[in-house]
């Protein structure tokens, strides 16, 4: 029997979406092992972020009170005291910027094995994770040597946790150490208006825009389906939107119930950080490319002719 430990992830006052898909990977590896999941809340809201937290198939939620904002001591201090406090042998953090910055302390603070950027695993007698590579072109396995360990996974892989559960709710006083650094804010950098991850319709833009004054028409769009305009890399390179609006490997994950891809072909860096939408609809030109191997609607057509359309049809 080994209890897992689910560490959550919080910005701008608001739990992102990869801690609920966290608590399912946990629960699977939970069941795996006949185990407890315990699932950490740090700093923030924690009154609503435990109440959100307890979701179906959670044991314990545990709250550690400290600011509002990640701090690389704080968590990693938080986390080795409620591995002590629940004798998890297996932590689950998202993998993002700030998973990856504490995540590698925590494995060398209590010897254990660490694998990132999981999209799936196989537990069977030991842990087997599939991971990819060289831009999501190569999929490969690692068998993790010893069943204590600590794992980041992919945002979008695993279906978030839903309904409400029972579990255990408590607060946990964790004294961290002193050290020069703290964080005092957070200032977001680069049009923080608007967080593309948070999204539940996006329309993303590619360069079959051709110039940036055509953006205006997709623009309309999504203004005309309430949705969220967002891009694939060489519209943010141009500098025709910011870098916040970039979708995929060198931008974000997002993982949207519709993702409308208008003149993108579908690189592999692209797809990697869009194929966890619910449904993914596709306007392109060329009837080959790569971006209806996973669409769910295609359109082959000049946006410039399927656009307008579309506006007459939702305006």
């Amino acid at each position: 029997m080994m209890s897992v430990l689910v560490v959550s992830e919080h910005r701008r006052g608001e739990l992102r979406d990869v801690s609920y898909e966290a608590i399912t990977a946990g629960r699977e590896l939970a069941d795996a092992r006949d185990g407890d999941l315990h699932v950490a809340a740090i700093g923030g809201d924690l009154d609503r972020f435990a109440e959100d937290l307890n979701r179906e198939g959670v044991d314990a939620v545990h709250s550690v009170a400290n600011g509002e904002e990640f701090d690389h001591n704080v968590y990693q201090s938080a986390v080795g005291a409620l591995l002590e406090k629940t004798g998890a042998g297996t932590v689950v953090i998202p993998n993002s910027v700030n998973g990856l910055d504490y995540a590698p302390a925590v494995a060398e603070a209590h010897d254990l094995a660490l694998v990132t950027d999981a999209v799936g695993f196989e537990y069977d007698d030991g842990l087997t994770v599939t991971r990819e590579m060289y831009g999501s072109k190569v999929e490969t396995t690692v068998d993790v040597d010893g069943d204590r360990f600590v794992l980041t996974v992919r945002g979008g892989e695993w279906p978030p946790a839903e309904g409400v559960g029972d579990a255990t709710v408590e607060s946990v006083e964790v004294d961290h150490p002193e050290s020069g650094a703290r964080v005092k804010g957070f200032e977001e950098v680069g049009g923080g208006d608007v967080d593309i991850a948070d999204a539940d319709v996006l329309v993303s833009v590619g360069r079959g825009i051709e110039e940036e004054e055509n953006l205006e028409l997709v623009e309309e769009l999504a203004d005309a389906l309430g949705a969220t305009l967002s891009a694939s890399r060489p519209i943010v390179d141009n500098g025709w939107l910011p870098k916040n609006r970039q979708v995929g490997q060198s931008g974000k994950v997002v993982t949207p119930d519709v993702y409308i891809a208008i003149g993108i072909s579908g690189a592999v860096q692209h797809v990697a950080g869009m194929k966890g939408s619910d449904t993914i609809v596709a306007i392109n030109t060329d009837p080959n490319a790569p971006i209806f191997d996973i669409a769910d609607y295609g359109i082959v057509g000049d946006l410039f002719d399927v656009v307008p359309a579309l506006i007459d049809e939702f305006a």
